[in-house]
């Protein structure tokens, strides 16, 4: 998969501020944990290299640029989204039974359930105390009140979403429209937070940075649209899991969905009773991935991927910005709808 070039100059500076906020405190395990979900030590504390993209911190700086703003005042937002971010990476591979993240073992499957709930409740307590250094950037106190809000307002959109989804895994009933908003909350809630927190650093109007929310949830819709494909799709190399791996969890996402809608007779006979299997063996698989096919899943999928950033680029010209980081945001909206499969 490859980078996304103009975010990757942010990445630096953010695991500096995250590394002194993620300090050796007690209880040394708590810590160690944390360290290790993030990438910067293995599972027996000796330093490592194993960190996500931190896209959405990255997101969060170019747009206080954006508008005119200097990326370092939104250094503490961009922290704290990033932190919320794996707050939610811990308890969802609970939740899924994840093993693996990255290629490397989930902190569940070394140190517990239990523990791991403690490191991402730990996480997520970290993300608001990091969120008041926008004081210290010389945001004013009623921002930083504001600040506070937004981001407690897209934390409970996105555990909301996140129950929507596991919910969503025992029932047949779910319609397209249901499940594009509950992926709105799930994903687009927390990039809302990332483009508005940015905006709102750099000391953008209210107008602006609602406006840039918006632009946000648009285009994290529209991430998790193919991110959903790459769920069924994937090249297991690539993804860290195997081909068709959110069919086995049952996962309602968009081309499971879609294509449950879309199917007639046998085909949603098929669906339905597969379904309702109390474990799905690889020839259901490859039954379910065939339906998907056959009802042109995956090129809905990548349509309404499509039609979700062309929106959000579309607002973005009726938002003054500044020429570069502008483009530079554009380019990263290419990147967010051309990932490899």
């Amino acid at each position: 998969m490859r980078t996304a070039p103009p975010l990757a100059r942010y990445k630096r500076e953010l695991n500096e501020y995250l590394r002194a906020a993620v300090s050796h405190r007690h209880p040394p395990l708590l810590y160690q944990m944390i360290r290790y979900h993030l990438g910067w030590e293995d599972e027996h504390g000796r330093p490592d290299d194993a960190g996500g993209k931190a896209l959405r911190a990255s997101l969060c700086m170019l747009t206080c640029e954006v508008v005119g703003g200097d990326s370092r005042r939104a250094l503490p937002a961009a922290a704290a989204v990033e932190l919320v971010h794996n707050f939610s990476l811990i308890h969802d591979d609970i939740q899924d039974r994840d093993s693996e993240r990255h290629h490397r073992p989930t902190v569940w499957s070394i140190w517990g359930e239990a523990q791991a709930i403690n490191a991402g409740d730990a996480i997520l307590a970290l993300a608001r105390r990091v969120l008041l250094g926008l004081a210290d950037e010389g945001v004013p106190a009623p921002g930083v009140n504001e600040a506070a809000r937004i981001l407690d307002e897209r934390t409970l959109e996105m555990v909301e979403g996140q129950t929507l989804d596991l919910a969503f895994e025992g029932t047949l009933d779910v319609t397209v429209a249901d499940c594009m908003g509950m992926v709105q909350r799930k994903s687009g809630a927390l990039f809302d937070c990332a483009f508005s927190l940015g905006a709102l650093a750099a000391g953008a109007e209210p107008q602006a940075i609602a406006q840039l929310g918006q632009v946000g949830r648009t285009l994290g819709t529209a991430f998790q649209v193919r991110d959903d494909m790459l769920g069924i799709w994937g090249d297991p190399s690539i993804t860290g899991k195997p081909r068709g791996a959110d069919i086995r969890r049952r996962k309602k996402s968009l081309p499971i969905v879609y294509t449950l809608d879309q199917a007639e007779g046998p085909m949603r006979d098929q669906l339905r009773q597969a379904y309702g299997e109390a474990e799905l063996s690889e020839q259901v698989v490859t039954l379910v991935l065939q339906c998907l096919d056959d009802t042109g899943a995956r090129q809905y999928c990548l349509n309404v991927a499509q039609e979700r950033k062309d929106a959000a680029l579309s607002a973005l010209d009726q938002i003054k910005l500044q020429p570069g980081p502008a483009a530079e945001l554009r380019e990263t909206a290419e990147f967010l709808l051309d990932r490899d499969y």
